[in-house]
Formats: structure tokens, sequence, C-alpha cells
């Protein structure tokens, strides 16, 4: 578990004179600190401070797939004051992964805010394995099957599924290794410990920039272009043509179920106005994520809503379960 104070404006604001928030705000994050929620939530909390009049605090709950910090949310003291960064694994495909062991409810338990950002996953291997492209992963991978090693940030996570997506697309059985978040897995496979890792952008991309980490494919379907180092790397629409593989993700922020209307809509204010501050946007960028808002708490409980047939789909194709 790793707190940090991210920023506390001492300036004098209209928000001070609010009877929300009366202190600092904790943002529960997931997964260890270096991943790509960890981030996520590190510059929306810059953001977000000086719009509360209050410090943003994070803290970093990892395991059971982001099931310990969901439950943690769902369960604090209804004022808003601690929330959660969400995402589509957590509030969409973990209920079909942990059938008959969820210890909440995404749509009971829970306020749903705004997203905060949208991205997908990259493929990539360390810079001295023999693979030039993905062409000739997979043709390693089909010659030696199950040798091939992969790290993943837990089991039921974005890479777990990305790379037993890849594995019934392309038809290649990769081992999977589980880890306890992003990061241990990228210093894994830097180390030479695993072949490669299918994960969020973020903390991937500096690596590939610098050499040390070769891009074989983003797990959209369509190049990200908009990202220095990959804008060339190839997305699944050419890879795996009429695959429909897509593995587009997105993170958001909510607080606990029964939190107050005017905390609810405070909240709102406040991680919609960080997330659309160019500062944000610009930082994530580079690391392969977009900001994205929602109009309203209301709208993003929609999109989840309907965003839950997608992800049951992907579990199913996956043939994953972790009851």
């Amino acid at each position: 578990m790793k707190r940090r104070t991210l920023l506390l404006s001492t300036l004098a604001t209209p928000a001070l004179a609010q009877s929300f928030p009366t202190r600092s705000i904790k943002i529960v994050v997931p997964f260890p600190p270096g991943g790509a929620a960890d981030i996520t939530a590190r510059l929306l909390g810059e953001q977000m401070a000086p719009l509360l009049g209050q410090a943003v605090v994070i803290e970093n709950r990892p395991g059971a797939g982001g099931n310990i910090a969901a439950e943690a949310v769902a369960r604090a003291t209804p004022d808003g004051h601690t929330v959660f960064l969400g995402g589509a694994t957590i509030f969409c495909a973990n209920k079909y992964l942990y059938r008959g062991v969820m210890p909440f409810d995404t749509m009971r338990d829970f306020a749903h805010i705004s997203r905060v950002s949208v991205g997908t996953t990259l493929l990539v291997t360390r810079a001295d394995r023999p693979w030039q492209n993905f062409a000739q992963f997979i043709a390693a991978a089909k010659q030696a099957p199950g040798r091939i090693s992969a790290g993943n940030s837990g089991w039921g996570t974005i890479s777990n599924l990305s790379i037993a997506k890849l594995g019934k697309v392309a038809g290649v059985e990769i081992s999977q290794i589980p880890y306890r978040g992003l990061a241990p897995s990228l210093n894994d496979c830097l180390a030479g410990n695993v072949d490669l890792i299918f994960d969020g952008m973020p903390a991937i991309v500096p690596h590939v920039r610098e050499g040390r980490l070769r891009a074989l494919a983003v797990g959209s379907q369509r190049r990200v272009d908009y990202v220095p180092g990959i804008e060339n790397v190839p997305g699944m629409a050419e890879l795996a043509p009429g695959s429909d593989m897509d593995m587009e993700f997105w993170y958001c922020i909510s607080a606990t179920a029964g939190s107050p209307p005017e905390a609810v809509a405070r909240l709102h204010q406040a991680v919609y106005g960080a997330a659309r501050t160019a500062t944000y946007r610009d930082k994530l960028l580079p690391l392969g994520f977009s900001a994205i808002t929602d109009e309203s708490p209301a709208a993003l409980t929609d999109f989840i809503r309907r965003q839950d047939a997608v992800w049951k789909d992907l579990v199913e194709v996956s043939g994953i379960k972790l009851d």
C-alpha cells in the first residue's frame, strides 16, 4: 500500500467555502505504483486538487484483479471523500471472471462519476529477442507451443485478457505468468525473465522509445498514430483481419453508493474539469492514453451498463475462469 499527497492548493477558492470536501480526497487505485492506472490517477489528482481546494491522496491497493480495492471503496463511508479509479475489467469483466465470489455489485455499490482516460494495450518483447515483427513471433509460438512466456498484471486484468484473446485469435499457446501489477511484470520482461508483456501503454512506451523493448502490435483495431515511437506499430485490423479483436479499455472515477448528491455533483465538476485540462491531456497522449469525460454521472452509469455485454463476450472467448 502506498500513499502520496499530490498537491494542496493554498489559495482561497470558492470550493473552500462549500460543505464538500471538508478534507483530502483519497483515490484508491487497484494496482501497484508505476502502471497505467497509477499514472492516470496521479496525473488526474494533480489537476483535481486545486479545483477542490483540498489535497488528493493516492492509495494503491492491488490484488484479485482490482476486487480488493473496489470492495474497499464500496464499503467506505459514503461521504464522497474516498473514490475509486475503476475501469472496464473491474466493473464489467470481473463478474464473469470471478463467478460467485464477487465482493461488490458494480451498479448497486457505486456512484459513478466520469471516465477519465481511454487507451489500448501494447504487445512488446525485449529488444534482444529474435522476433522482429508480429508475424515472426506468431510463427515461433506455433513451432513451440507453451514455450513463449508472457507476464500479466494479474488474472482477470486487461493484460491477461489481451494475451488470452490473442492466443485464441492467432491459434497459439502462450504461457502466462501473473504478477501483482504491471510494474513487476515489466521489470521481469526488461530483465529477460519473461518473453513478452501485452499491457497498458503508459509505463511501456518509454522503454520502446529508448530501445530496450520492441513493439510488435497494439491491441486496438487501428494504429495509435498519435503516440511518438509507436505510430508505425500495426493494429489488429492489419494483423488479424476479421478477428474483431479490440482491447481498448477505459478508466473512470466512482464514489461509494449513498454519497450525498452534492458531493457527487462536486466530484463530477472536479473530475470533469481536471480531465479536460490541457496539462492532463498533453501528459497522457505521449503515454498512449486519451483523455475522455462523461457529461454526467448518469451518462457514465448508462455507458457501463452497455459495456457489460462487450466484456462478457471477451471473457467467454478467453475461456478464463477465476472461481
